[in-house]
């Protein structure tokens, strides 16, 4: 069994609504997204290339952690969340298995 990761990634076109998504982003979702999966690590990054690129990621053991953690009512709820308070930021959902880690 390998650890498995859920990536968000998302676009926040507009500059100066940036900011506000990363504190909402900070205080609410990743806590409530944590919590919501039962999960240790979560993590989020701003992309040094492109500023509007924002990416979560989900720390699970397997990919069977992953599907129950999201195949129910918790992703649904923090789904509809993020929709009704960024509704013009896109986007995308990954699922990523671990081939090999060094160190």
């Amino acid at each position: 069994m390998s650890k498995t990761y859920f990536v968000v990634r998302a676009t926040v076109a507009d500059p100066a609504k940036r900011r506000a998504f990363d504190e909402w982003y900070s205080r609410e979702h990743l806590p409530d997204a944590t919590k919501a999966f039962g999960v240790k690590k979560a993590r989020r990054f701003w992309s040094a290339g492109d500023p509007a690129l924002h990416l979560a990621m989900y720390e699970f053991a397997d990919q069977a952690a992953l599907e129950r953690a999201t195949g129910g009512d918790a992703l649904k709820a923090l789904v509809a969340e993020f929709d009704r308070c960024w509704p013009d930021v896109t986007r995308t959902r990954e699922v990523l298995v671990l081939a090999e880690e060094v160190g």
